[in-house]
């Protein structure tokens, strides 16, 4: 909602900008997309290893 308002605020203000920006955004999405992929790789990966570490301590009985 207030990315919406954003937008219309600058569409008023400078509106060659504004659609711009509007033809410009899918773009960007798609570009940054394999990054986005990627950090919801390595979260995966480091939850893996901190259920490793923690392990033997949740076997003894230790709290997580």
């Amino acid at each position: 909602m207030l990315s919406v308002l954003l937008w219309l605020i600058l569409l008023v203000l400078c509106w060659p900008v504004a659609l711009l920006a509007l033809v410009l955004w899918p773009i960007v999405w798609v570009l940054t997309l394999p990054f986005r992929l990627l950090g919801i790789a390595v979260d995966g990966v480091f939850a893996l290893l901190r259920a490793l570490l923690f392990l033997p301590a949740r076997i003894l009985g230790g709290r997580p």
